[in-house]
C-alpha cells in the first residue's frame, strides 16, 4: 500500500517530477559514458605500451636497469630465449641488445635508442612490424638495414633508402661506428617513443659492439593474455634466480599508475555527479513538503504514525531517483557500447594526443561491475537525499497544519 500511495504520489506534479527524473538520468548517462571514454582510452594506451614498445615481461642482468651498462649482459640469452618459448602462457620471447647512442645523417644527428633484434622472434612479442608505413621490416638479404620512424625521419632529414651512421662504444669502452640503410620507416602514433628508438639486426649490433657470442641485453616476453603475467613472472623469477625478472607494470611505472589509478578516477568522477544531483533531489523533495504541509498534517490527525509518513517520503524520493538513475544506467550502456565498436574520432587533437602517447582514435570499455556499483550509489544518494525533507516533514504539528488555507 505505501509502495503504491508514494509511486502515485510521484506523478502527482508530472513536469516537476519529469524534469528531476531527467536531470538524474543526463547526469548518470554522462558520468558512464565518460567513464568508458577514458577507461576506453587508457586500456588502449596500456596495450599501446605492451604490444608496442615494452611487451609484458623483461628479463635482464641484475645490474642492468640501474645504469644501462652495456656490459652487463645475459649469457646465452639465445638459448634461455628458446628455452621460454616452449613455456605455458608464453606467446613469445625474443632476445635483444640495447644501446643509448647516436645517429647522424648527412644533414644532423640525434640521440636515440638503438635495439638490435632477432626479427623472426620480435614479430611474437611487439607489433612494430604492423607499423611500417615505408619499405620492410629489416628485410631479409639486405646489408645493414635499419628501422626508424617517420617523425625521426623528418628530423635527420632522410628518407627511404638514405644511409645514416651509426656511432656506439663497444663493450671495450672504444667508439666505433657503421654505416646503415634505411630499409623501413614505421610510425607509431606516440610521438616520444618514435623520436627516440631505432632498430637494427641483433647480429649487425652485436658485431658493432663486440658482444659475446648468444649474449643480450634483455629478453622481452609477450604472455598469452595480461591474466598471466603475474604468474609468468613468478615462474620465470623461480627458473633464473640469477636475472632480473620485471612485468610491464614495473618497467613503465607512470603506465601501471595509470592502471591503477583509473577504477579510482571514475568512481570520483561518478560521485562528484550524484553529489550534485543529491542536492537537486533535497531541493524538490522539501519543495514536495512545503506544498503538502495540510496534507501531512491531516494524515497525522488521522493516525498515520510517523515512521509510516517518513518511509513515504523516503519511498517517493527512492523512486525519482532510481527512475532516473535506471534510465541514464541504460542510456549510458548502450552509447558505450556503440563506442565500443565505433571510433570516436579526436584527430583535431591528434598531435596533442600522440605526444602524450595517445591514439587520436578511441574507443569506450564499459565496466559492467562499475554499472552495479553505480545502481547502488543511485539508491544510496536517493535515501540520503530524502532524510532532511522527511526530517521536516515530521516537524509538522498537525493542529497548526490544518489551520494552513
Amino acid at each position: 500500500m505505501l509502495l503504491s500511495i508514494s509511486w502515485r504520489n510521484v506523478w502527482r506534479n508530472k513536469l516537476r517530477s519529469a524534469i528531476i527524473i531527467m536531470a538524474v538520468g543526463l547526469g548518470i548517462t554522462a558520468g558512464i559514458f565518460m567513464t568508458a571514454f577514458y577507461l576506453g582510452m587508457a586500456e588502449q594506451r596500456i596495450e599501446k605500451v605492451i604490444r608496442t614498445e615494452i611487451s609484458h615481461i623483461q628479463i635482464h642482468h641484475r645490474e642492468f636497469r640501474e645504469n644501462k651498462d652495456i656490459s652487463k649482459l645475459i649469457p646465452a640469452a639465445l638459448e634461455i630465449t628458446t628455452d621460454i618459448n616452449s613455456l605455458s602462457g608464453v606467446e613469445g620471447a625474443s632476445s635483444r641488445l640495447v644501446i643509448s647512442s647516436m645517429v647522424a645523417s648527412a644533414e644532423t644527428s640525434a640521440g636515440i635508442k638503438i635495439s638490435g633484434i632477432i626479427p623472426e622472434e620480435e614479430v611474437k612479442v611487439t607489433n612494430l612490424h604492423e607499423k611500417i608505413t615505408e619499405g620492410d621490416y629489416l628485410a631479409a638479404g639486405k646489408r645493414y638495414p635499419v628501422l626508424l620512424s617517420r617523425k625521426l625521419a623528418a628530423k635527420l632529414k632522410v628518407r627511404l633508402g638514405s644511409k645514416v651512421v651509426i656511432t656506439l662504444q663497444d663493450i671495450q669502452n672504444n667508439i666505433t661506428s657503421g654505416a646503415f640503410r634505411i630499409t623501413g620507416i614505421f610510425d607509431t602514433k606516440s610521438t616520444m617513443y618514435d623520436e627516440s628508438n631505432i632498430f637494427i639486426r641483433y647480429n649487425d649490433l652485436a658485431g658493432l659492439m663486440d658482444i659475446p657470442a648468444g649474449s643480450a641485453h634483455e629478453i622481452t616476453i609477450r604472455a598469452e593474455s595480461n591474466d598471466q603475467v603475474l604468474a609468468l613472472r613468478d615462474q620465470l623469477s623461480m627458473k633464473y634466480p640469477g636475472f632480473e625478472v620485471v612485468p610491464w607494470f614495473e618497467l613503465s611505472p607512470e603506465i601501471g599508475y595509470l592502471n591503477e589509478a583509473m577504477d579510482l578516477y571514475m568512481y570520483i568522477f561518478i560521485m562528484i555527479i550524484l553529489f550534485a544531483l543529491l542536492f537537486g533531489l533535497v531541493n524538490t523533495m522539501l519543495m514536495v513538503v512545503l506544498e503538502r504541509i495540510k496534507e501531512i498534517g491531516m494524515l497525522m490527525a488521522v493516525g498515520m504514525n510517523r515512521t509510516r509518513i517518513f518511509s513515504m517520503i523516503v519511498l517517493e524520493t527512492v523512486f525519482l531517483a532510481m527512475t532516473g538513475g535506471v534510465a541514464g544506467i541504460i542510456a549510458g550502456t548502450l552509447i558505450s557500447k556503440y563506442y565500443e565498436s565505433h571510433k570516436i574520432d579526436l584527430s583535431f587533437w591528434g598531435p596533442a594526443y600522440e605526444d602524450l602517447g595517445y591514439d587520436a582514435f578511441v574507443y569506450t570499455s564499459l565496466d559492467l561491475n562499475l554499472l552495479v556499483n553505480v545502481t547502488i550509489l543511485v539508491l544510496i544518494t536517493g535515501i540520503l537525499g530524502s532524510l532532511y525533507p522527511a526530517y521536516r516533514a515530521l516537524q509538522n504539528n498537525p493542529a497548526e497544519a490544518l489551520r494552513i488555507e
